[in-house]
């Protein structure tokens, strides 16, 4: 592989090292053609859906059940092996939707929320799969489509559709393009394989160093502690706090302190607040420490983030601490939220965990030396996940670098 000018900026070379063609550049419809053949007998009953970061996969495996019947199905197109589907859903993997390859071995049937497209050239469709998950059309997208009603979709007529442009190599340049990426998607899988893995064992490692309900004792210990754990209520070691409430119009889109929802915390803040706004509350109204396991009371329930104490400041009620005594520490509190039973979550549309529910919830626990063991093992596989989760994320950048040489 190496530089280039004009359309590609990464090229490959034939194997007696000759330059390959200039690409040629066609319109969608001379590569595509679309599929309308419906399910009108309802003889094919695997339905499948479009997932940008899956790709085409049965809709059962997707949502764990199925959302069309087999009575509603027969309006769905039939897709065959190595077929395309374009769905208009954006999302952070795939902001102009995702457009891929059905490789399934028999056919299915999708949405007719979805255009279905068969390659005209058959020789085509591995090429044709790394293109799109490229942003090499996404420009045209943008500059010819719209979001339309709803932000969430984008909207294009089949004239503006079938009028992206496709830049086509020859068929050898295609599969060295298809080899080299099917390689790294290899390596891609294997590293979030390893995530996977590592996040499998830390769960089975949770369920055996925490007392199964109505035991005293963990199945798996640490040398040198014996004896059973101790049965509390949180609200016998501690009490539910929560920082002053916010309201909107003492936030902005800019700003000094970042302020952080539900929704957000743990990541990119929601909103800011000045300052002065910041050291009043703070000096006045309660805030957690350094350290503080914040957790989520609403919408994610138990989504726990460690306070870094850094400032800034966090929604009232909906993202709560415990305020404890010395007979539990922090690094332990966190992963004994991820086991817990919670007393009661109410609430029918919006799940909600109120302080009283929390204090009323019962834990076993440990001595603090106990807890401590546990936590330094448990935070060493947590720092190996983030780790190798890193590793992942980097993998993908990379990916979406070499997509962006080979193709825009």
């Amino acid at each position: 592989m190496t530089p280039a000018t004009g359309f590609q900026k990464l090229r490959f070379h034939a194997d007696d090292g000759s330059e390959f063609p200039e690409w040629n550049k066609k319109k969608l419809s001379e590569v595509f053609s679309k599929i309308t053949r419906k399910n009108v007998d309802r003889k094919i009953e695997l339905v499948l859906t479009n997932s940008a970061e899956h790709g085409i996969i049965p809709q059962r495996e997707f949502f764990d059940k199925d959302i069309a019947s087999v009575e509603n199905i027969d309006g769905y197109y039939i897709l065959n092996p190595n077929d395309f589907v374009y769905n208009p859903r954006k999302s952070k993997a795939a902001p102009y939707g995702p457009f891929q390859c059905y490789y399934g071995e028999i056919p299915g049937v999708v949405s007719p929320l979805y255009t279905c497209l068969h390659p005209i050239t058959k020789d085509c469709s591995q090429y044709l799969m790394r293109y799109f998950a490229s942003a090499a059309w996404h420009r045209f997208v943008y500059d010819n489509g719209s979001v339309g009603a709803r932000h969430d979709r984008v909207s294009m007529t089949d004239d503006i559709l079938f009028n992206i442009p496709v830049e086509i190599p020859c068929l050898e340049e295609q599969q060295k393009i298809a080899d080299f990426l099917s390689a790294y998607d290899k390596k891609i899988s294997l590293q979030r394989e390893r995530v996977e893995t590592l996040k499998e064992q830390k769960k089975g490692l949770l369920q055996k160093m925490f007392p199964k309900k109505g035991e005293t004792v963990p199945e798996l210990r640490f040398p040198g502690f014996t004896g059973d754990w101790e049965q509390r209520k949180l609200g016998d070691i501690g009490s539910v706090a929560m920082c002053r409430r916010i309201f909107k119009h003492q936030t902005s889109e800019s700003g000094e302190i970042p302020f952080f929802k539900i929704g957000t915390f743990g990541g990119e803040p929601d909103a800011f607040i000045t300052c002065e706004l910041f050291e009043e509350f703070k000096a006045k109204y309660p805030y957690p420490d350094k350290g503080d396991i914040l957790i989520s009371a609403s919408g994610s329930i138990g989504r726990t983030v460690e306070f870094t104490g850094e400032n800034e400041y966090f929604q009232d009620s909906n993202i709560v601490w415990l305020k404890h005594d010395k007979s539990i520490i922090n690094p332990f509190l966190r992963h004994l939220y991820s086991v817990v039973e919670w007393a009661g979550i109410e609430g029918s549309t919006i799940k909600r965990l109120y302080n009283d529910n929390i204090l009323k919830t019962e834990v076993m626990l440990p001595s603090v030396q106990e807890q401590t063991k546990i936590a330094e093992m448990l935070d060493g596989i947590d720092s190996l996940i983030t780790l190798h989760q890193r590793k992942l994320e980097t993998m993908q950048e990379i990916k979406k670098g070499l997509l962006q040489q080979m193709f825009v």
